[in-house]
């Protein structure tokens, strides 16, 4: 080791260089090798240093290590920042979690070395911007049906509704299957999802980025499609409540593969537990017990909550990989592409299991009537 390290007789799982490498790469925002003073606010703004160090300390505390005086910090000169006995009250904390993480604290057997680290992870650089972007276009989207036509988002008649939503006698419009999530059915509806999947993906999207919670989110949107088109085929869809759903159990799936890295996993778990249990619970109370139809696409949620678990799995960062998350994973990936491949082969080869258009077969019988009168007046 260097000099700036103790030595520890242990045998560790990191070494301090790999370590500190990891805590250098998370500060070098845009990944150019050096850490400027912006990175190095941002850095100890992380902690809770906010209120007392201000920034021209911060600009000192960077040109005092910036041997070379290019207004940078390469990884040598950060190391020495870091080990920095006068500045142990700054940047003594990453010292002690790595001590903690090579020699585990016995005092407390529910706590790992690694608690807290998940938390660690919230960022907002890149910007979380998914679910703001796509709550926008469903505004979008819904003030120009109530422009075009006052009162059609109550009855999904406008351009939009007429064109997105998920129609059951139109499936070979494929794009149906995911653009219902753009129909919605009053200022309610609307207003409900914009609210859940803002508060849920967002903090989603700090650690995970927005690139991979977009994907969930929309594994959602087609898994609530057709699930609904195979169980529920006669039922329209509108709303985005598929990736909403998704987006719940999404932060299931976050927990379950960084259990050791989470603070509190079991309270985390537990609240996200009770509320996909309740909705859950009163669907199938009300649909089947109660025997009332909200017109609400249970099956939807349902189906995108099973592919929001499935593809977070997969899809979203596990901090520390272990063995039986590898094994998680696989099993995850293998249900989902299972389910998924069945869900498809069977919309496109049973056609004959799904309910023919009303309207086309009015037509047809039109027609025949037309021919049939023909044929007599001639």
């Amino acid at each position: 080791m260097g000099d700036n390290f103790t030595t520890i007789p242990l045998k560790s799982r990191m070494s301090p260089q790999d370590y500190f490498k990891t805590i250098f790469n998370r500060c070098d925002r845009d990944h150019d090798g050096y850490i400027t003073v912006d990175e190095l606010q941002e850095l100890i703004e992380s902690r809770e240093y906010e209120n007392d160090i201000p920034l021209h300390c911060v600009k000192k505390i960077h040109e005092m290590h910036d041997r070379n005086k290019d207004r940078r910090l390469n990884f040598e000169e950060f190391l020495d920042m870091i080990n920095n006995p006068d500045l142990s009250h700054v940047f003594g904390h990453y010292t002690t979690r790595y001590i903690n993480f090579i020699i585990p604290k016995k005092s407390h057997p529910s706590h790992t070395a690694t608690d807290g680290a998940y938390e660690e992870e919230y960022s907002c650089y890149p910007p979380a911007v998914g679910m703001i972007i796509i709550s926008l276009v469903e505004i979008i989207l819904f003030c120009i049906d109530e422009a075009t036509e006052r009162d059609s988002t109550k009855y999904a008649s406008g351009p939009v509704a007429t064109l997105f939503i998920y129609e059951p006698y139109k499936r070979y419009e494929v794009w149906r299957y995911f653009t219902y999530m753009f129909v919605h059915i009053g200022v309610y509806h609307l207003i409900i999802n914009l609210a859940v999947q803002i508060l849920l993906g967002i903090p989603l999207e700090m650690v995970h980025k927005w690139w991979r919670v977009l994907v969930v989110y929309f594994a959602g949107v087609l898994a609530g499609s057709l699930g609904t088109s195979i169980a529920d085929p006669s039922v329209k869809l509108a709303g985005a409540s598929g990736g909403v759903y998704s987006l719940i159990t999404a932060h299931v799936a976050s927990i379950i593969m960084n259990w050791k890295e989470m603070a509190y996993p079991y309270v985390q778990l537990l609240v996200f537990f009770i509320v996909a249990a309740t909705d859950i619970g009163t669907a199938i109370y009300n649909r089947y017990v109660l025997d009332i139809n909200q017109h609400i696409g249970y099956v939807a949620h349902f189906a995108g909550a099973v592919a929001g678990l499935l593809v977070g799995i997969n899809i979203l960062r596990n901090l520390t990989v272990t063995k039986h998350e590898k094994i998680i994973w696989w099993v995850s990936i293998i249900a989902y592409i299972t389910l998924m491949g069945l869900c498809i082969i069977w919309n496109v080869a049973w056609t004959s299991y799904f309910p023919k258009d009303p309207y086309e077969g009015q037509v047809y019988r039109n027609y025949q009537n037309f021919n049939f009168t023909r044929k007599n007046f001639n």
